[in-house]
């Protein structure tokens, strides 16, 4: 994984630097979480040429796997691929762990992998969970030691549901109730202060 994240983090190219831009994501941003493009994929990594690859890194910066993201707007099963890919019979993880051992006693959970860099971008230690349908039962053990768990998720039917099964799970949880998109889409119409100014003010 370390020699496939290298390669990719080093050909990460103009269009998904642009990508990623449009989604408030910066260089420092993208050098910080080892985003990268499969330029050249490694044995087992063709069906992912050219997606975006976002590597799991552990507490101290190792890839333990990569998801991959399309950058291509088209029908994805036409191309018989998903929006995001998950390498076959990899085990679903949680994103951001740095975050759970730098973190007090609050801890952010979005989502998806983008929205959490975000979170992070504004200052918040954030994990993410790789879509609604993601959540494990370990993922609760992970984050049972919080005071306070802030619950990100989509203003959707899927992202009321993960929500709503967090805060059933651990009593510390809050939902966030998001209004004008997901983290990314209120971070881009209202920049930090649009996420900041929503603490405090909802929970479960």
């Amino acid at each position: 994984m370390e020699e496939a994240t290298r390669a990719y983090e080093g050909a990460l190219t103009a269009e998904a630097a642009q990508y990623l831009h449009a989604r408030g994501i910066g260089r420092e941003e993208a050098v910080s979480a080892r985003l990268g493009v499969v330029a050249d994929p490694l044995p087992g990594h063709g069906k992912y040429r050219n997606m975006l690859a976002i590597p799991y890194l552990d507490r101290n910066g190792k890839p333990l796997t990569i998801r991959f993201r399309c950058l291509q707007e088209h029908n994805h099963r036409d191309f018989f691929h998903g929006k995001y890919n998950t390498i076959k019979d990899d085990t679903p993880r949680m994103y951001g762990i740095d975050s759970i051992h730098q973190a007090g006693d609050t801890l952010d959970l979005t989502e998806g992998e983008l929205d959490r860099a975000i979170l992070r971008k504004i200052g918040l230690f954030a994990v993410a969970a790789p879509g609604a349908n993601s959540w494990q039962p370990r993922h609760r053990r992970m984050l049972a030691g919080f005071s306070r768990i802030r619950v990100w998720g989509d203003p959707d039917e899927a992202g009321a549901e993960f929500s709503s099964m967090v805060c059933r799970q651990l009593r510390s949880a809050e939902a966030m109730r998001l209004r004008v998109g997901d983290v990314t889409e209120t971070y881009m119409a209202g920049g930090a202060e649009a996420l900041l100014s929503l603490i405090d003010k909802e929970v479960c």
